[in-house]
């Protein structure tokens, strides 16, 4: 997260501490410069009333410029410089009519003013020894115009303590103000920081609220799914009970059947049986979404079940003049997988291939052993269906419309149940459409 500080906002907050310290400056001045008067009645009891009346007035006069200065919004910096000048001038003064038995003690409640000045004051250090040297300057032009003591005198007593505190004091404003100013630095990124921060979180909290909208669109369009595939799982099961149920009306009249007949209705109830087994997996949308769906495993041979798919789909190519190659490996090879699903899966693919195939075209199924693993392939070799419809087909629930009304209504149903079940039972499926046609993969381990 980058902050950025700009002069202005800098040289705001600068003032605004500046002028904090400035207040506490000038009201410590208001309420403490009168109480030194009972200094003056100690120490200098002849002149105390008078200096009284000065430091009344000297007070009274900072604190009108304090509120004048506050009201115009002039520079702290200059209110400081006067006060200094008043303070230095009365304590100048007093430093030169006492006697020399009390300088000591006046200098040294001169060198607390200005060390106390420079304890609070905030701003650049040039400023503190402009005002040291000009209360020298005080000091010297008293001196000449109100001392009878010598210079020796002088410093002897109290002055060159005088000397050496505010000079030593002058050293304070320079660390004082670089602490300060990286204060203020310091605080203008912690709350420009808090500011970005509100900021993120607000989008945050916006950005959740969008998608608490879209899960619950979400749940609702599940929901949705759920009551389809229920319904219409109801009135499969209603169809099949119908087929099984002629198919049984069949079969007790087999004495006149023929024997193609009598295949035809074995062929129909095994494939009730598996729809039925089908629906009944496919009925539980919880259980199919599940990652520990329950199946039926058993150890088959799956080049029978490719053989048993490729057989009951002949007639059905044949009727679109489509003609089927069969590749499929001869070799027993022995799985375990649930057999109804696997045939399942064979089933959906190939019968897709023949409904988007073209009249007169080849469609090759290939099966294989390659490193352990059951390969089924089917290779159609027309015009190709198109990678992103394909893709589409294989989502779940995913409609394909068809905008020219020639071909056929595409549901991607069977082929997204077809990739579920593969990737359910340990397989991998995969497909692809280009200029080559389109192709399909499956493949499953092996056990032998």
């Amino acid at each position: 997260m980058f902050v950025q500080i700009s002069k202005e906002e800098y040289k705001k907050e600068i003032s605004k501490k500046a002028w904090y310290q400035t207040n506490n400056i000038i009201w410590t001045i208001i309420f403490l410069y009168p109480i030194f008067s009972i200094v003056d009645f100690i120490y200098a009891n002849n002149i105390w009333l008078q200096f009284f009346i000065v430091r009344i007035i000297t007070i009274l006069i900072i604190y009108g410029l304090y509120s004048f200065f506050q009201a115009r919004k002039y520079n702290y910096r200059t209110l400081l410089h006067i006060c200094f000048f008043l303070l230095s001038a009365t304590s100048a003064i007093l430093c030169n009519v006492v006697n020399i038995q009390q300088q000591a003690t006046y200098y040294l409640i001169f060198a607390t003013i200005i060390l106390f000045f420079n304890l609070q004051v905030f701003w650049e250090p040039i400023n503190s020894i402009v005002q040291t040297l000009v209360a020298l300057l005080l000091l010297a032009v008293f001196y000449n115009l109100l001392s009878d003591y010598t210079l020796d005198l002088v410093i002897s007593n109290g002055g060159s303590m005088f000397f050496i505190v505010a000079f030593i004091s002058c050293l304070i404003p320079n660390a004082r103000y670089k602490v300060i100013a990286r204060e203020v630095r310091s605080q203008i990124l912690i709350e420009k920081s808090n500011e970005q921060l509100k900021e993120q979180n607000h989008d945050i909290n916006e950005k959740n609220n969008i998608i608490d909208r879209q899960y619950e669109q979400l749940r609702k369009l599940d929901d949705q799914k759920n009551s389809f595939i229920n319904i219409a799982g109801h009135d499969l099961k209603n169809l099949i009970g119908s087929i099984v149920m002629c198919n049984n009306m069949l079969k007790e009249e087999d004495y006149r059947l023929s024997a193609d007949q009598k295949e035809y209705t074995h062929y129909i109830s095994e494939s009730a049986e598996k729809m039925q087994y089908m629906l009944n997996k496919l009925m539980d949308v919880k259980e199919i979404e599940s990652p520990e769906m329950k199946f039926n495993m058993e150890i088959f041979d799956i080049n029978a079940e490719v053989v048993h798919v490729y057989k009951g789909l002949i007639e059905t190519a044949q009727m679109k003049n489509i003609h089927l190659v069969d590749n499929i490996l001869k070799l027993p090879l022995n799985v375990k997988l649930d057999k109804v699903f696997v045939g399942q899966v064979f089933q959906n693919l190939l019968s897709n291939a023949i409904k988007f195939s073209q009249t007169n075209n080849n469609i090759k199924v290939v099966t294989s052993l390659q490193r352990q693993k059951f390969v089924f392939e089917i290779i159609d070799e027309g015009v190709a269906i198109g990678q992103q419809e394909l893709d589409m087909m294989f989502n779940k629930l995913k409609t394909l419309n068809d905008a020219s009304g020639t071909i056929e209504s595409r549901l991607g149903l069977g082929l997204s149940i077809a990739l579920l079940m593969t990737k359910e039972l340990g397989g991998e499926l995969v497909y692809r459409s280009d200029d080559n046609g389109n192709y399909f993969r499956v493949e499953f381990y092996v056990i032998n």
